[in-house]
């Protein structure tokens, strides 16, 4: 086998004619000259259609691939410009780099790869690049996957949903496939236009095939989903409904925990020790203790208590009926989602009239949002939908955010997520 040859075939390069190969002394890099085979000459860097020349553009240029061993290795070639149709100048196609790019095809495949593995540091150390190049490559990387996929094909049911991503109200938006469970879109923000960009995306025949839409209680979901989806069915998420209730319950519980603490300070006996004929402890400071270590007992599910939440839990029943009330309502709520489509809507309905009137301000605004989404939970229990599926993507979202520390750019970080979640991870090098 001829030294090109062998060159050609340890590079991976195809339509690629290796004119020599030498080492540079001064950078300590192996230089492979190379050109592109005739029939791939003369082409739009951006379309890839046959264009007329322009000029030699800037001279020679340089693009980093993979490491021979301990030593690195870059593609010397002409970068002349071609004046295309659609694009106008561009710099013309070559067969081993993306557009505009100075690294290899298989340089930032295998960045892409690996960062989907690991963290963003790792990565820029080991193939010896800087943070921002790592940022672009994932850019370029998920945008070529992206122009020959379709990401929306056969989407039917989807869950919306936001994710914090950095400090100070930064969100996404993410959307999922209920029937794949693969993220399928991701924008920037939590408001409306983010929403609607999404459905701008999808296209009006598609949006005519979305049958089911979960998502959680926010407003600007719920109007954007109305606006292009009639007659698609919204979802209410039955864990963001029990949440709505803990929630509620917390409040009670911390409303107690204050009054009890107010009246624990007003008939405290002072500093000091406390003298020998005096009681072991003041009845509001016990309830104090209590009231401060019975918060999950109050959260969790009655079958997952431990005996000694038990016990806080039948103390509260015996001593406080206002937070016991809490509870119970709580309790029932969470019943009423579990129970079949026939017998649902009834005892929602009762649930609610029951909260109405129970003279606890918590339960009575939740009260009112329940009944406000009335409809989305009832299709929830009829279809047997929640944002489930959302919610784990979510916490993938938050887990990769977290490993592939150092991404800012929020595109970056976009296309870091759909090469992980969508189902489109690169493939390595050499590798089908």
């Amino acid at each position: 086998m001829r030294d090109v040859s062998l060159w050609r075939c340890l590079l991976g390069l195809e339509d690629t004619v290796v004119e020599r190969v030498e080492f540079d002394q001064h950078e300590r890099v192996v230089v492979v000259a190379v050109r592109p085979a005739a029939r791939r000459r003369g082409r739009c860097g951006r379309c890839r259609a046959p264009a007329a020349g322009y000029d030699a553009g800037r001279g020679r240029r340089r693009w980093r691939t993979l490491d021979c061993a301990t030593t690195q290795v870059v593609l010397e070639a002409d970068a002349p410009r071609v004046r295309c149709r659609v694009h106008g100048v561009v710099v013309a196609h070559v067969p081993w780099a993306r557009h505009r790019a100075r690294s290899t095809l298989a340089f930032e495949d295998q960045v892409a790869w690996l960062v989907t593995k690991t963290s963003l540091s790792t990565v820029a150390q080991l193939m010896r690049v800087a943070w921002r190049t790592v940022d672009a490559i994932l850019t370029r990387v998920w945008a070529e996957i992206a122009e020959r996929t379709d990401l929306f094909e056969g989407l039917s049911r989807i869950g919306i949903d936001e994710v914090s991503w950095r400090r100070n109200q930064r969100y996404l938006l993410a959307v999922v496939d209920h029937d794949t469970g693969h993220l399928v879109w991701v924008g920037k923000g939590n408001t409306t236009a983010t929403a609607q960009s999404f459905f701008d995306a999808l296209g009006p025949q598609r949006r005519a095939k979305i049958t089911h839409i979960s998502a959680d209680a926010a407003p600007y979901i719920a109007k954007v989903a109305a606006k292009n989806c009639p007659e698609a069915i919204r979802v209410a998420d039955p864990f963001h409904v029990v949440k709505w209730a803990n929630d509620a319950l917390g409040e009670v519980r911390l409303q107690v925990w204050r009054e009890t603490r107010q009246l624990a300070r007003a008939n405290s006996r002072g500093r000091g020790r406390a003298p020998a004929d005096a009681a072991h402890e003041y009845p509001a400071h016990k309830r104090l203790k209590i009231l401060t270590r019975s918060r999950y007992a109050l959260w969790k599910n009655p079958e997952n208590l431990t005996p000694h939440q038990q016990t806080r839990l039948d103390w509260i029943a015996k001593t406080d009926p206002r937070l016991w009330r809490a509870y119970q309502l709580k309790e029932g709520l969470r019943a009423v989602l579990k129970l079949p489509c026939e017998e649902a809507a009834a005892a929602l309905d009762a649930w609610c009239d029951s909260a109405r009137r129970c003279r606890i301000e918590q339960f009575v605004n939740l009260a009112r949002m329940v009944t406000d989404q009335r409809g989305p939970i009832l299709a929830a229990i009829e279809h047997d939908l929640s944002n489930a599926i959302s919610e784990s993507v979510n916490t993938r979202i938050r887990l990769r955010n977290r490993i592939a520390f150092g991404i800012k750019d929020p595109d970056a970080l976009i296309s870091l997520l759909m090469l992980t979640l969508s189902g489109h991870t690169p493939a390595l090098p050499g590798r089908a």
